[in-house]
């Protein structure tokens, strides 16, 4: 089985920043949403994978910012953008994703829990994310990383 894990967060963002705005019906800001179904879609083609999970940190505040008063927030993130998550999480679950919505945690600590969880019932764990972070749970061929926008894929022997 090859399993899939996301940076949804990542993507939001990539498609926010990445391509033209878009709005639906009713005024609001849609164009992230659709910038991260159409990827996801992507994804799902190239890869095929038997089971595929993404991982959001809406709030983008963790226990790290109690650890650490400079760390990270929210601040600066635009509005539109932060009311566009709750639609991604929705339209990813209708393309049947399993979406892990981090709260006191970041999306990149989800996966990695996936990778714990997981990586001994998947031939393959593939965590789609520029990340560096996450590079300490790659382990060979079996858990790689995998940054579709530089399309490179990183394994233990790189």
């Amino acid at each position: 089985m090859r399993l899939v894990l996301l940076d949804a967060t990542y993507e939001l963002f990539r498609s926010y920043f990445g391509a033209p705005p878009r709005t639906a019906p009713d005024g609001r800001q849609v164009g992230a949403v659709a910038g991260i179904a159409a990827s996801t879609l992507a994804l799902l083609r190239e890869q095929e994978p038997l089971a595929i999970a993404a991982a959001t940190d809406t709030v983008v505040h963790s226990f790290r910012n109690e650890l650490y008063a400079g760390y990270k927030t929210d601040a600066g993130v635009p509005e539109d953008l932060l009311a566009q998550f709750p639609l991604a999480e929705d339209a990813l679950e209708a393309l049947g994703v399993t979406v892990w919505r981090m709260r006191e945690f970041e999306a990149d600590d989800g996966m990695a829990s996936g990778v714990a969880r997981f990586a001994d019932e998947a031939d393959q764990v593939i965590l789609a994310s520029p990340d560096k972070d996450l590079a300490q749970c790659v382990d060979g061929d079996h858990v790689v990383m995998l940054d579709r926008r530089k399309d490179f894929s990183t394994n233990s022997d790189v």
